[in-house]
């Protein structure tokens, strides 16, 4: 088999989208970042590194764990999350934007007639302001959260039900991470995953991927999404 012909083997059996919103579509893992500084400076705390790494891409229950447990706070992670909303909610009209490519990679997923939607470890109220903010949220055909399943990322959860709401096995199934939780997940899922790391991700292991891209205009993305 040739490497073209394996490429479009590889077209043909996408029959959907699946996009994670933080960090890949939208920059709030920068947001995040700066959020989580406060509410540590607010407790006389550095918000570090280390802890930082462990909770990306993880539902808020377990990444609040996290904090808790590695910075020993008092509060429950319903707590440090109402604190979270108020600190971001200060932020976000501001500083909310696209991630780079965001608006090539729907315009040929729109065009190619795709299925496509948003799989987050995000509450459904916050994807649903953040994505409306953004003007994208009209563009996707549903958004399903970690809420709306048993489990969050790292399992397959999040991605068996999107596909399973576009009509389509998980394995006709594009995902698109940004994370290594969210990579995990789409590949335990035996979606075609593209990892498309950022500043605050670049660290993790994407072991699975089917590629690595620079970011959403990638010609290793849009080829793919392109028959040729």
């Amino acid at each position: 088999m040739t490497k073209d012909n394996g490429k479009q083997q590889v077209i043909n059996r996408i029959r959907g989208v699946a996009f994670d919103m933080d960090g890949l579509l939208l920059n709030t893992e920068d947001l995040y970042e700066d959020v989580g500084k406060e509410l540590m400076r607010r407790r006389g705390k550095q918000y570090r590194e280390e802890v930082r790494k462990q909770m990306i891409g993880l539902p808020a229950p377990y990444a609040f764990g996290v904090l808790i447990e590695q910075e020993g706070l008092s509060e429950s992670w319903q707590e440090l999350q109402r604190e979270t909303d108020a600190i971001f909610e200060q932020i976000l009209e501001q500083q909310l934007a696209l991630m780079h490519g965001v608006e090539e990679i729907l315009g040929i997923v729109e065009e190619q007639g795709l299925p496509r939607c948003v799989a987050t470890s995000s509450t459904k109220k916050f994807a649903e302001r953040a994505l409306k903010l953004v003007g994208i949220w009209s563009r996707m055909d549903f958004v399903i959260t970690a809420e709306d399943v048993p489990r969050g990322k790292p399992h397959p959860d999040i991605y068996e039900a999107a596909a399973a709401r576009m009509g389509i096995k998980t394995e006709q199934m594009l995902v698109l991470e940004d994370s290594e939780h969210g990579t995990a997940a789409g590949v335990a899922a035996k979606a075609i995953v593209i990892s498309v790391p950022n500043q605050h991700t670049r660290h993790g292991s994407f072991q699975g991927a089917s590629a690595v891209a620079a970011n959403l205009r990638d010609p290793q993305i849009q080829n793919l999404l392109k028959p040729t």
